[in-house]
């Protein structure tokens, strides 16, 4: 079905600056009802899941569908909060807080929308919101830092699937990645100074990121190297010996390859070994989530206790922190540049001005 766009445009207004932030997605509740159609959504994606189609979907459908949306709702259900899902509530908070921030620098309203890759609300939910607010410019950042064809890039196509349907598109530009943004290197170092002011500091110190199969950093995709870069700057900025830190993946999923060393393994591997204390920081997750509430700070926590470990530490997601906020504001503002964001600026004076130029050079 085609999308026209909302009715009410007056070609007098000003060009609109608006912004999307985007995050993977989540069930709209810790339910099996609510956790199957996410779950075909997001493994159905072939961004996610590489295999030739005729080999996965019955796979999928037949197997993972009928057995993995139990136990994952169960999973949902230990991190759910009044609020909703962890991921959606600080989605939330951090547009709402860069939609001040950037207001308070600009002085004027940018229009800020959330949008989910996969479930509720969705990207199509998002863009046409900013269409409603009159938006003609519209500059996209995947709550991403570091890019991967599973994440940054399939947002990407989400979006682009969208505009398909519009007839008249706005202008565009994507933030594919920030990984070695100084501002969020800096968040995530005054997030790991703030933890140890009240918890002191632990012998080793995790940075555990997402994995990805081996086999798509071997196709290109950069999101190994930038990991290693988030965690090399972010070390040299904590001031860490190579002694005292490691980067792993977690969340791996089927039998194939995942990027190594696993987390989960790490931490047996440093229990078994006399490591007594650990704590764990997810630089690549820019809100907690299931991943970084349960299988960070719960399985990640047992895992290396029942290993022999003494004490573990999970640091929290950046979230809604201000220093956060602050660093996507100046993202966002470094995209914008070259684009108008005064919103007084109505067509009339653009015109008054434009016959003043003309007058004075008579």
């Amino acid at each position: 079905m085609k999308y026209y766009g909302h009715t009410a445009f007056d070609h007098s207004s000003a060009t609109r600056v608006g912004i999307l932030l985007t995050n993977v997605g989540t069930p709209t509740t810790p339910t099996v009802g609510a956790v199957r159609p996410y779950l075909r959504q997001f493994l159905g994606d072939p961004r996610v899941i590489e295999f030739p189609r005729w080999l996965w979907w019955p796979i999928l459908h037949g197997i993972i569908l009928n057995t993995r949306p139990k136990r994952s709702a169960a999973l949902y259900g230990k991190v759910w909060t009044e609020e909703g899902s962890p991921l959606l509530v600080n989605l939330q908070r951090q547009g709402v807080a860069l939609a001040n921030v950037l207001a308070e620098r600009t002085g004027t309203a940018i229009p800020v929308a959330v949008g989910m890759r996969y479930g509720e609300p969705s990207l199509q939910e998002a863009m046409r919101q900013l269409d409603r607010s009159g938006v003609r410019r519209l500059l996209v950042l995947p709550l991403y830092p570091q890019y991967s064809a599973t994440t940054t890039a399939t947002s990407l196509d989400g979006l682009f699937a969208e505009l398909q349907r519009w007839r008249w598109l706005p202008e565009l530009r994507t933030i594919t990645h920030y990984h070695d943004h100084p501002g969020y290197i800096s968040a995530l170092a005054n997030s790991a100074e703030a933890y140890w002011q009240e918890h002191g500091k632990a012998e080793r110190l995790l940075f555990s990121f997402h994995g990805i199969p081996r086999s798509y950093f071997e196709q290109g995709d950069p999101y190994f190297c930038e990991c290693q870069k988030t965690a090399r700057l972010l070390a040299e900025r904590l001031q860490l010996a190579p002694e005292e830190y490691k980067v792993s993946f977690q969340s791996r999923f089927g039998p194939q390859e995942w990027l190594k060393p696993y987390t989960d393994e790490t931490l047996e591997a440093w229990g078994k070994a006399g490591v007594r204390s650990v704590q764990v920081l997810a630089p690549g997750f820019s809100s907690d989530c299931l991943e970084t509430i349960d299988e960070l700070g719960r399985e990640g926590r047992e895992t290396f206790l029942e290993a022999g470990g003494e004490e573990f530490g999970y640091i929290p997601a950046l979230n809604d922190r201000a220093d956060h906020i602050a660093a996507l504001a100046d993202l966002v503002l470094t995209h914008l540049q070259g684009w108008e964001t005064i919103q007084h600026l109505r067509s009339e004076e653009h015109y008054q001005t434009i016959q003043a130029t003309q007058t004075l050079g008579r």
